[in-house]
């Protein structure tokens, strides 16, 4: 059998060589590449061998170009496809053909282009009787459009069918009289149409605007239908072309969302949805509201209602997200959930789509996608409004709406969304991710010349503060769209991102971290003391032992052996220069307020712009007091109880000149000065440090003791001076270095007033030194004027919201009427923040308020306080004017050492006390250059006063 079978293939394969074609090897495989479009009118595309094939006897190319039909005047006898089609030529007397083009008839007018039957406007065409049978003469009938019937012809123009509801409600008839309005195949009357709009697309990216002929065929009709007769999909498809718009509205134009917006706010006795004030009657849910600050109430007031858990019995890891979609005619399709990479543009498998819903992971996909591939996949786009849904105590099913965070949106021309105060967001609801018709100008078959893709979708996921349960707020989509400008879509391209973030407030741990880098900072200062002081004790140790011994016991140590001791010092000064930059960071950031005690006196009478007349007007309260006590107080900032440039000069001096560096040679002499002739040692780096310290030290202590019993006694104190002219100029001084610790200057004037002229002031001044008048201090029959104080939470809390309008450089356009400015938005936040401090002073809030107490002296020793500010702010008698710790004048025992390190740092790095002295005084300036700039800004931007004041 084997053999057999063998012998039966051999007989095949023998028989098949001389049957199956061989390959040649001089035989290719290319062909011309044909183009459907390149087929002539009477060539069809053979789709089989992809090139251009002659139709038959009197026929042409058909409408897609893949097959031939017959010309006017033949019918069809067979018709097999392509060019199997047989014409005949119809006779004379029915030179028509049928619709279906297989048979000839007489018509009863003319012919249209095609050689089929026309019937007037209004009339249906009628070739065959009820059973199917063809008349001899096709027929034209007029379609009853009187109130019994009420038909028109449709538009095939073979039935007559019932006419448009619209139609009969205007007119009572199937024609809209030129009285109404005709908009997209639907009759108003003009009384209940909406007002005259633009109805563009607007394409913010690409800065333009291009007329849409959806939106000119649609918008007017669906809002008029929305409005009159609150037809359901006629209101979502305009939201839809609202949402096609980016949810943008201008209050200077009215398009989509004004339309919307028109239709929400004119149409009478519209309820709400299912409680929630944003969702109107027949409309979509489109907006959360343009009120300030809605956004972060919506994003952070009500935790999502359900639990998520990574393990245990409750285990709960899956976000089930659903959407209710929508076309863009505003046909519901169907509720359908987000896996399967329903808003994802980039292509995966299915369970790396799927991950991006699993709670806890971080996700993140990109992918670049042709434009001809968006073309294709979506010539419509589809709406969505995404939920998440939970599952009750009662196991049942909800859902919770997701806010939507759209970067595109535009309000009055701004990109309110794009702005990183989450105060100013306009929160929308309803997205999509192509929109390829909108973009379409005359024809709505025709290629878009603008589309508009969602290249950034991002899935925010908030954490509850302190939650225990695996809490979380409601998620926050945020979706950036890309425009789009269609010219060649096979060699376009368009980069598409997802991702899924999670989010906790990190106020807490940043809080906790920023304290572990205080006590660190802290700590360096008081280190680099003890650092100083052992380095500074050990240089003198050898310049006293090895210079004053008379039996040799001690040698110097050698260069090598002083790399130690010089990577001390080097610690030192860093660790110092931290300190030192921690605290000028510190001071130029302060949160500094001048408080106004001035009040009106009497009224003037002032004139009316743009009237012509005058009219009684509160007489101003002047700026120049505040502006006077500002501008000292940005001259005390860098004020020191030391000569920088005597300092230098007089080390120098005494190194240099006296011959006090000639003590840090390596040799047993003690003599300041050197013969010039003998050998000169080279000299010991402990004993330049060793002479240098001491002499910074020694001169330094030396001016501060001067300044302070003589200076300060008998010549300017310039601190106290502040605090004098506070009192003259009628202001104090609020002052809060750390959160809830800070200083008060009372300036309140005990004569009511400071704006007055020369006479009165010395009045008062002389009232004053008799004993006429009371006392300056807060406290009655006190002279305390400086305080200490710790404030509450809540009172700080307050000064924060205040003092963000203060310094708010761009309120929000929508909230800002056309005469007003964000400089009289700060106008009115200064005058709110003067009033407020003004009345906290004066104990009128009973919820904040304060009260006086002394320091315990083990709190002035430690120099902390031991009462937490709970329901009550302290104020702390401060006779000590502490207030100057945020000063230069304040931190001197600071500056000194620093200035002493640096002085010893580059001296022991070049060996020269001049250079080392030029460098000192460098730097001593240029940060007082910089603290003085900072601290103008800081001052301007905290007080509202100008910088130029500030000299």
């Amino acid at each position: 059998m084997a053999l057999g079978s063998g012998w039966a293939v051999a007989a095949v394969a023998v028989l098949l060589q001389g049957v199956l074609p061989r390959v040649s090897q001089a035989q290719t495989f290319s062909f011309p590449l044909r183009q459907p479009e390149a087929c002539d009118r009477h060539q069809f595309f053979d789709i089989s061998a992809l090139a251009c094939a002659p139709c038959g006897a009197h026929q042409r190319q058909d409408a897609r170009g893949t097959s031939c039909v017959c010309l006017p005047g033949f019918q069809m006898i067979s018709n097999n496809g392509g060019a199997g089609i047989i014409c005949k030529k119809c006779p004379d007397d029915k030179k028509g053909v049928t619709k279906d083009g297989w048979n000839c008839i007489s018509c009863p007018a003319d012919l249209t282009a095609e050689g089929k039957c026309q019937c007037p406007s209004g009339h249906i065409l009628v070739e065959r009787d009820v059973n199917g049978t063809l008349l001899s003469q096709a027929t034209c009938r007029l379609c009853d459009g009187s109130e019994n019937s009420f038909t028109v012809a449709n538009a095939l123009g073979n039935r007559c069918v019932r006419c448009e509801p619209t139609f009969i409600n205007t007119s009572r008839s199937c024609a809209c009289s030129e009285s109404n309005i005709l908009t997209g195949g639907l009759c108003f009357s003009t009384g209940n149409f909406p007002p005259p709009m633009i109805s563009p697309a607007r394409y913010g990216e690409l800065g333009m605007s291009i007329p849409s002929e959806w939106f000119a065929r649609y918008l007017h009709s669906s809002a008029a239908a929305c409005r009159v007769y609150a037809n359901l999909t006629a209101c979502q498809a305009l939201g839809n072309m609202c949402v096609m718009n980016m949810n943008s509205y201008n209050y200077a134009t009215f398009d989509a969302c004004g339309l919307f917006q028109f239709v929400s706010e004119s149409t009478p006795g519209l309820r709400t949805v299912h409680s929630v004030s944003f969702w109107k009657q027949n409309l979509p849910w489109l907006f959360y509201g343009y009120q300030l600050g809605l956004a972060p109430q919506v994003l952070s007031t009500t935790p999502f209602p359900s639990n998520f858990s990574f393990k245990g019995q409750n285990q709960n890891t899956q976000m089930k997200f659903v959407a209710a979609s929508y076309d863009v005619r505003g046909n519901f399709l169907k509720w359908q959930t987000l896996k399967g990479g329903i808003l994802q543009l980039c292509p995966d498998t299915e369970t790396r789509l799927n991950a991006a819903y699993s709670f806890g992971t971080t996700y993140q996909q990109d992918c670049v996608i042709p434009v001809s591939k968006i073309l294709t996949d979506f010539p419509s786009p589809i709406f969505y409004d995404l939920y998440l849904e939970y599952t009750d105590e009662n196991q049942h099913q909800y859902i919770w709406a997701l806010p939507v965070l759209n970067l595109n949106l535009q309000h009055n021309k701004m990109f309110v969304n794009q702005d990183s105060n989450s105060g100013k967001w306009i929160l929308t609801r309803r997205i999509f991710l192509v929109d390829a018709l909108s973009g379409r100008e005359n024809d709505l078959g025709s290629q878009p010349r603008l589309i508009r893709i969602a290249t950034q979708i991002s899935l925010s996921i908030h954490l509850v503060p302190n939650t225990k349960k695996g809490n979380i707020y409601p998620p926050l989509i945020t979706i950036g769209y890309s425009d789009i400008d269609v010219k060649d879509p096979n060699s376009q391209f368009v980069k598409v991102s997802f991702s899924v973030e999670y989010e906790m407030n990190q106020e807490e741990p940043r809080i906790q971290t920023d304290t572990v880098m205080k006590f660190l900072v802290y700590y360096a200062g008081d280190l680099t003391s003890v650092f100083v002081i052992i380095t500074v004790a050990t240089g003198l140790y050898w310049l006293i032992f090895f210079k004053a011994q008379k039996s040799v016991s001690v040698f110097l140590p050698t260069p090598t052996q002083e790399e130690r001791f010089v990577s001390f010092v080097g610690c030192a000064f860093a660790l110092k220069a931290l300190q030192f930059l921690h605290k000028l960071v510190s001071q130029v950031t302060i949160d500094i307020f001048f408080i106004d005690w001035e009040r009106p006196k009497g009224k003037v009478l002032k004139a009316v712009e743009g009237e012509g007349g005058v009219r009684s007007a509160t007489v101003p309260v002047s700026i120049w007091r505040t502006y006077f006590v500002a501008n000292e107080w940005n001259e005390i900032q860098t004020v020191r109880k030391i000569n920088p440039l005597f300092q230098g000069l007089t080390v120098l001096f005494f190194l240099e000149v006296v011959g006090f560096k000639n003590l840090a040679l390596m040799d047993s002499s003690s003599s300041l000065s050197r013969d010039p002739s003998s050998y000169i040692a080279p000299y010991s780096r402990i004993l330049r440090y060793a002479v240098s310290s001491a002499l910074w030290l020694v001169i330094g202590m030396i001016q501060i003791v001067f300044f302070a019993v003589f200076y300060e006694r008998f010549i300017e104190d310039k601190i106290r001076q502040f605090v004098d002219l506070c009192s003259m100029s009628n202001i104090s001084v609020f002052l809060l270095s750390h959160k809830c610790f800070g200083y008060y200057i009372h300036g309140r004037s005990v004569h009511g007033h400071a704006d007055t002229n020369m006479e009165e002031m010395n009045m008062n001044l002389k009232r004053e030194a008799e004993n006429l008048c009371s006392q300056r201090g807060l406290v009655p029959n006190t002279e305390g004027q400086t305080f200490q104080i710790a404030i509450s939470s809540q009172m700080r809390q307050h000064y924060d919201r205040i003092h963000e309008t203060l310094i708010r450089k761009n309120g929000p356009a929508r909230l800002l009427s056309s005469s007003a400015s964000s400089f009289e938005q700060s106008i009115k936040a200064y005058n709110t923040m003067n009033k407020f401090l003004g009345s906290f002073i004066d104990h009128v809030h009973k919820d904040m308020d304060y009260f006086i107490k002394d320091k315990l002296l083990l709190e002035k020793i430690l120099g902390i306080e031991f009462m937490e500010p709970m329901e009550k702010s302290i104020f702390y008698n401060d006779d000590g004017y502490s207030f100057s710790s945020v000063l230069y004048y304040g931190n001197e025992a600071t500056l000194l050492i620093y200035d002493l390190l640096f002085f010893c740092v580059v001296d022991l790095a070049c060996q020269n006390f001049i250079l080392a002295a030029f460098l000192t005084y460098l730097q001593q300036e240029v940060f007082k250059f910089i603290r003085n700039i900072v601290g103008q800004k800081n001052l301007a931007s905290k007080t509202l006063v100008d910088q130029r004041f500030l000299i």
